[in-house]
Order: C-alpha cells, then sequence, then structure tokens
C-alpha cells in the first residue's frame, strides 16, 4: 500500500460478506425503514435513489445529516455524498460508495463500502479512521439484521 502524499484525499474500503441475495443486501441499505433497524440509531428518511430528500439521524451525533445520492444502480451500487469535517472537497462531502458482488452462485453477497475525500491531516486522519470503525460496525450490524433479525446497535449508543 502506497502512503498517501498530503495533497492526496484519504479513503478506506471495508468490506464483508452477507448470507442473502445482492436484491435483499440492496435493499437494506436503499431502504430507509430497514436501514434504521442496523444503522440509523435516531432513523433513517427517504429511500436512496437519485434526486431524493434524504437524512440520517444518530444518537451518538447531533443533528440529521442530509445526504446527496449521486448513484444507484439496481442491486449492483449505491453512490452518495455526506457531510463531514477534515473534508478535503470545496463542498464540505466526501463520498461513500457501497458495491454489492454476487457470491455462492448468487445466495450470498459480498458488500463493499468505501468512503473517501478527508484531507490528509492529523484530523482528516482522525475522521477517516473513525468513520471506518463505523462503517465496519455498521457491515456487522447490517449482517446480524439481515440473516438474524437481531438490531445490534439497540441500545449500544444511548
Amino acid at each position: 500500500m502506497e502512503t498517501p502524499q498530503p495533497s492526496e484525499p484519504l479513503s478506506f474500503t471495508v468490506s464483508g460478506h452477507i448470507s442473502k441475495t445482492c436484491h435483499e443486501v440492496y435493499g437494506a441499505v436503499a431502504d430507509p425503514d430497514q436501514l434504521s433497524f442496523y444503522f440509523t440509531t435516531g432513523g433513517a428518511k427517504g429511500r436512496l435513489e437519485v434526486g431524493a430528500e434524504v437524512t440520517w439521524d444518530f444518537h451518538d451525533f447531533p443533528d440529521r445529516f442530509p445526504v446527496q445520492v449521486i448513484q444507484n444502480i439496481q442491486d449492483k451500487k449505491i453512490v452518495l455524498k455526506w457531510a463531514g469535517e477534515w473534508v478535503a472537497a470545496d463542498d464540505g462531502m466526501n463520498t461513500v460508495t457501497f458495491e454489492f458482488h454476487p457470491v455462492a452462485e448468487a445466495t450470498r453477497t459480498k458488500v463493499k463500502t468505501t468512503e473517501a475525500g478527508w484531507l490528509s491531516t492529523p484530523q482528516g486522519l482522525t475522521g477517516a479512521f473513525g468513520n471506518c470503525e463505523g462503517w465496519t460496525g455498521t457491515l456487522a450490524a447490517m449482517k446480524i439484521w439481515l440473516e438474524h433479525g437481531i438490531n445490534l446497535r439497540e441500545g449500544f449508543y444511548k
């Protein structure tokens, strides 16, 4: 792995396998009702579709986060932007990409989540590590929710 140069924005990718089809896993990310069970501890509003008004709320952070959906390819990919601190982009937004890859004769899905756009500074690194931790926890919570119907985050942050 190459060491980022000071001018290059920081990014990371986390991934995991879920024993559900791409259609089911994609739906769990795109649908605000499902997303609210394992990710947005304070609720989600709006389906992750281009042009939709979407917000995410978390008990462990103040205020709702506005989310802009940039691309949505049914069962394959969702690309969005959301605000962050210590972000390199002029609009103050990072880019998050969810990719859904079928495995095991399409009975399982490999989910890849990539977030990109932090400043290459100590503060940017702190922000990237924090969100990397968050997306890793989200993948684990999504797996438990989809495979076993358990809300892993209930009571975890509040």
